[in-house]
């Protein structure tokens, strides 16, 4: 769907425990390339005690980013490094529908059984709603809304970060396959043509525009 909808990219992560699927992206990602055309694959998730070390740092309110973003371009540059090597991916967990509260309202169940499981600390409980709506808001790092809220978190991000590219984690906690096959299309054909379109506008010719991913 992905591919067929024109995204830039589709990524899978390595995780090793009954409940998800993928012990070996490469070899998720070579069946993948059979059925797909165009778009690009990657792995998403390293686990670092099974694989070279690497530093990954992409976890709570954006504005908290920004120095450190800043920080990575200054020393890259003081390294000899010009802006095409100095790249920047932020991700989010994801899920869009045509209205703000349908959205929400849709993911919800699945988003607070996904943390109750899944982050440390949580000890199975179940996020509660006034988290889940707190994280969802205009400055908070889920991505759960309308195409037009997820715009302008994009581009908000891309204000303050000015990052390469937005990966969105699509399909968590168990959601149904048309609801993510949907999310999927509407990323595709009502958030990516704004996104890039206004990128383009406002990036120096030396850096590309946004793209997005799943």
């Amino acid at each position: 769907i992905a591919d067929d909808a024109g995204l830039d990219v589709f990524g899978v992560g390595e995780h090793h425990r009954p409940d998800f699927a993928i012990a070996s992206p490469a070899v998720v990602l070579a069946a993948v390339a059979q059925a797909t055309e165009r778009i690009r694959l990657t792995s998403t998730v390293t686990v670092l005690s099974t694989a070279d070390p690497v530093k990954v740092f992409v976890l709570g309110q954006p504005e908290r980013f920004a120095p450190l973003a800043e920080l990575y371009r200054t020393t890259g540059a003081g390294a000899g490094h010009g802006d095409g090597a100095l790249r920047i991916g932020v991700t989010s967990h994801f899920y869009v529908e045509p209205t703000p509260q349908g959205a929400r309202d849709t993911f919800f169940p699945y988003y607070s059984r996904y943390i109750g499981n899944n982050m440390p600390g949580a000890r199975g409980q179940l996020l509660p709603r006034h988290a889940f709506d707190s994280w969802a808001a205009r400055r908070g790092a889920l991505f759960a809304g309308s195409p037009q809220e997820i715009i302008d978190k994009i581009l908000w991000e891309h204000e303050i970060l000015g990052h390469d590219r937005f990966l969105a984690q699509i399909g968590l906690g168990g959601l149904p396959f048309t609801e993510t096959a949907r999310s999927i299309e509407l990323l595709a054909t009502d958030v990516l043509p704004v996104v890039r379109r206004e990128t383009i506008a406002r990036t120096p010719p030396q850096r590309s525009s946004l793209p997005a991913s799943t």
